[in-house]
């Protein structure tokens, strides 16, 4: 059984949760190509779930449909875009469900609900029928609840369909077969800068832990320095904000009040960043993704770093009119997810246990392009340890 954010219309069904109610009737609704591989391997679609409106956010909150909630507690965010998705399988309500992440909009939802979320290469995957937010970054990604149930499902939808131009033709290999070999002998990245920094205390404990981990497992830790990481961040932004603007352009200007405040201001973005950026960020990207994986992926298998520099934050204190800390609270979210949506690379959160109080920490490994493989041989370790687990009912 599975569900899918409102992203990837199907059946004809309306997509309420991802668009405004002044659009919510526009929406693509040609069947998607990954539901139509999952419902011909047997999968049972039990339906669309809630999520960030337009996927413009990172916390889940929704003015139009009602925020979507943390599974651990309702207090505080569920992540976002892809809030519903982390959820639905966190709390047990399915086995898996599908998202999209154009910032981090699978990890985030998996990081703060204690759940496994993958963010594929570029590519990897066919966009077909999914909703479009930035052509150039847009991947859409499994949420389970074992690294085993992801292997499965990235097994089935993963492949060129002949309808998404962008999508690699190379075969697909057996995921599931990467699983079971263990890490002796492989090497993980630990980054010398960027990412080691502005953690809070909780985080910080839980990435050492996940590192003594795979070091007991036989793993070798590697320095590596991450270079160009804080201009790649920025880029990101640039292409997916002008990007999102181009495409809300014709709404903005004819209904612009029928938006919330806070996905007016952010499908707004892209008016004050200038085309010759957004033009430099795109042919930026193919050498800036050759010099990391130059420095990075020849000195480590792959890289560890948490999903996100701080603890879950709550729902109060990420929604519009918090105060002066709500922009730097957003942009911490984004802060290790999105540079790598820029360079095009998977990327896989993890459940790394929880704080003090008792909300789950995300671990996240990256590899180089169409390393799925090696991310979930590293996974699966690290799950031995790290088992994903159903919070308690009385939560809610």
């Amino acid at each position: 059984m599975f569900a899918r954010a409102g992203v990837v219309p199907t059946f004809g069904s309306r997509v309420t949760a991802s668009l405004s109610q002044s659009a919510a009737g526009e929406a693509d609704t040609r069947e998607a190509t990954v539901l139509q591989r999952l419902e011909a391997a047997g999968a049972l679609t039990l339906g669309a779930l809630n999520m960030a409106e337009f996927a413009l956010g990172p916390t889940g909150h929704n003015a139009a449909f009602e925020d979507c909630r943390n599974a651990w507690d309702p207090a505080f965010i569920s992540g976002g875009s892809s809030s519903g998705s982390g959820v639905a399988v966190a709390c047990g309500a399915v086995a898996a469900s599908l998202g999209s992440d154009s910032g981090g909009s699978v990890r985030i939802p998996a990081a703060v609900n204690g759940v496994f979320g993958l963010k594929p290469t570029y590519g990897l995957i066919p966009r077909s029928g999914s909703m479009k937010l930035s052509p150039s970054i847009d991947v859409i990604g499994p949420f389970t609840r074992s690294v085993r149930d992801l292997a499965l499902l990235l097994s089935i939808i993963a492949g060129g369909d002949g309808r998404d131009a962008l999508c690699s033709l190379q075969p697909v290999p057996d995921y599931r077969a990467a699983l079971g070999f263990g890490v002796s002998g492989r090497r993980v990245g630990v980054a010398s800068e960027y990412f080691n920094e502005d953690l809070d205390p909780a985080v910080r404990a839980a990435f050492e832990r996940s590192l003594a981990l795979f070091e007991a497992a036989g793993a070798r830790l590697v320095e590596v320095s991450v270079p160009d990481i804080r201009a790649m961040a920025e880029l990101s932004r640039a292409v997916v904000y002008s990007e999102a603007t181009a495409l809300h352009a014709s709404w903005l200007r004819s209904r612009s009040e029928r938006y919330t405040p806070q996905v007016r201001v952010r499908a707004s973005t892209g008016l004050a960043i200038p085309a010759p950026l957004y033009l430099e960020a795109l042919q930026l990207r193919l050498p800036l993704l050759e010099r990391f994986t130059a420095a990075v992926f020849t000195r480590c298998d792959v890289l560890l770093t948490p999903t996100l520099p701080l603890c879950t934050p709550s729902r109060a204190e990420t929604n519009v009119g918090a105060g002066p800390e709500l922009w730097r609270t957003l942009s911490r979210l984004v802060r290790f997810t999105a540079p790598f949506n820029y360079l095009g690379v998977p990327a896989l959160s993890m459940p790394a246990g929880f704080d003090a109080r008792g909300l789950p920490i995300g671990m996240q490994l990256v590899a180089a392009p169409f390393a799925e493989a090696r991310l979930l041989q590293f996974a699966a370790v690290h799950e031995l340890h790290y088992p994903c687990t159903i919070p308690r009912v009385a939560a809610w």
